[in-house]
């Protein structure tokens, strides 16, 4: 394994996110609001990180193998989420411990939304757009994880894709394939987030605000700059810009690259995944808006159609805005939506959960279990779209499967055992697990009330999400580090 090499990689990442703090100070200086110095020492600082790492290693160039293509993506998150916590430990305000600012930090670049901070509006702008951006980058990384990394290493749901993908995400090679891949991601986000951004300015939000909110929504992060989210403006218009912009973004982003080279939104009618992922939003948003309905819990049905509409798609995107506290809400949609965070979003989009792709999947081998009981002798094979899919990716679907519902337990019974109620410690390992953020219970407005050690946990249970768990968990395994 070429571990110089390897830290010669994470040294220029590091290096580059170095420089990235630039922007926040920037937001800080403009604002006059006293968190200057917290980003020109976090620079300063990690500059220096990188280029220790960088400069003895600058020579040491090879061809990386999927194996050590696993090492670079889990370190470059582990290393990035924590040297990302030294704004939030240099500034004065918050006043954050180290653990609180490694948790914000690591929910930031995970777009996991989950948050240590109390009154939002009492804090520098420099911070709050930083923890915006560290989101917005954090999505955009997870995009190129998925779509161009991932499936060369031969994990994560876009594998399943390859034969259907259009341009550069059919090919298999590391370069220059990826780097043109990577390019066109970088202009479909960027794109996405500057349209966001201008709709919701024309909607009536303050540019700053609506800057900082269309990072988080394309993202699909959740954090947001007030205390009471997307409620703080009470605007239905808002409301449902946002909705709409995280339905993009839960989307495949293949196909929004296919709609670029095609012109053609058949794209999107075409892709099995994508009328599913619709499909049980739909659903969602008549069952939300009927229940509410009978128990008059809004005052009109456009407002109860609005509310059940939002709240369905920022959960089971997992973004995890807010406009009224869920909690609140009669009978079982609160663990509904909840649950409904572990389908997540489309292979290949900034949501989190299992994606859609592989909830479809699973559905498919078990009503294929059920056609070979009635007639064992027959051969059932399943397609996604018009392509038969190959036994190994079937396996591998089951393997994702088992492996998340393990990570799930056993991190739920980890902060059981920190002395964390039995349902709380459910609600957090959910919405960490599937990068949602907002949860019940004891979190269901913020983490702060959590043991020390229950947020380290959740830190670990995030990555595991982010890094659609085999991509962490092989590492744990003597096979990777046997030569």
């Amino acid at each position: 394994m070429h571990l110089r090499a390897i830290i010669r990689i994470v040294g220029l990442l590091v290096i580059f996110f170095s420089w990235t703090m630039f922007i926040p100070w920037g937001v800080a200086l403009l604002y006059r609001d006293g968190a200057e110095r917290a980003f020109s020492q976090t620079l300063l600082v990690v500059l220096t990180i990188g280029l220790i790492l960088w400069w003895p290693h600058r020579n040491k160039k090879y061809e990386l193998n999927p194996r050590e293509g696993f090492l670079i993506v889990v370190l470059l998150w582990i290393v990035l989420g924590s040297v990302g916590a030294l704004p939030f430990l240099f500034s004065d305000r918050p006043n954050l411990s180290i653990t609180d600012a490694f948790f914000e930090s690591f929910s930031g670049l995970t777009t996991t939304g989950a948050t240590m901070l109390l009154e939002l509006e009492s804090l520098p702008k420099g911070i709050l757009f930083y923890r915006q951006m560290l989101q917005w980058m954090g999505g955009m990384g997870i995009i190129v994880l998925a779509v161009a990394i991932l499936p060369i290493l031969g994990v994560g749901g876009m594998q399943l894709y390859r034969a259907e993908m259009p341009g550069p995400l059919k090919d298999n090679k590391m370069r220059p394939r990826i780097a043109e891949t990577a390019k066109t991601l970088w202009l479909i986000y960027g794109l996405l987030t500057i349209t966001c951004a201008l709709v919701l300015w024309w909607a009536g939000m303050p540019i700053f605000d609506a800057i900082s909110h269309s990072f988080s929504t394309i993202a699909i992060g959740g954090f947001s700059i007030h205390n009471a989210s997307i409620g703080y403006y009470a605007s239905p218009i808002i409301n449902t810009i946002i909705a709409i912009f995280l339905l993009i973004s839960g989307c495949n982003y293949s196909l929004h690259f296919a709609l670029l080279s095609r012109r053609s939104l058949k794209v999107y009618l075409q892709d099995p995944e994508f009328r599913i992922f619709i499909l049980v939003q739909l659903t969602l948003v008549i069952v939300c808006t009927f229940v509410l309905l009978t128990y008059g819990i809004y005052h009109t049905g456009i407002e109860t159609l609005n509310q059940a509409f939002f709240q369905v798609v920022s959960m089971t995107t997992t973004a995890g805005f807010t406009t009224d506290s869920i909690a609140k809400w009669p009978l079982f949609l609160p663990m509904l939506l909840l649950c409904a965070s572990f389908i997540g979003g489309c292979a290949g989009s900034t949501g989190g959960g299992i994606k859609v792709v592989r909830m479809l999947l699973l559905y498919l081998q078990g009503y294929r279990e059920l056609q070979r009981l009635v007639h064992p002798n027959a051969v059932y094979t399943i397609k996604l779209g018009n392509h038969a899919l190959p036994e190994r990716i079937l396996d591998s679907v089951w393997g994702f499967f088992s492996a998340y519902a393990l990570v799930f337990i056993i991190s739920m019974l980890a902060i059981i055992a920190t002395g964390v109620d039995d349902f709380s410690a459910f609600a957090a390992v959910t919405a960490s697990l599937n990068n949602l953020g907002s949860g019940l219970g004891m979190v269901s407005d913020n983490y702060t009330t959590m043991p020390s050690t229950a947020k380290w946990i959740l830190i670990a249970t995030m990555l595991f999400g982010r890094l659609e768990v085999f991509t962490l968990l092989v590492l744990f395994t003597p096979t990777f580090w046997r030569e």
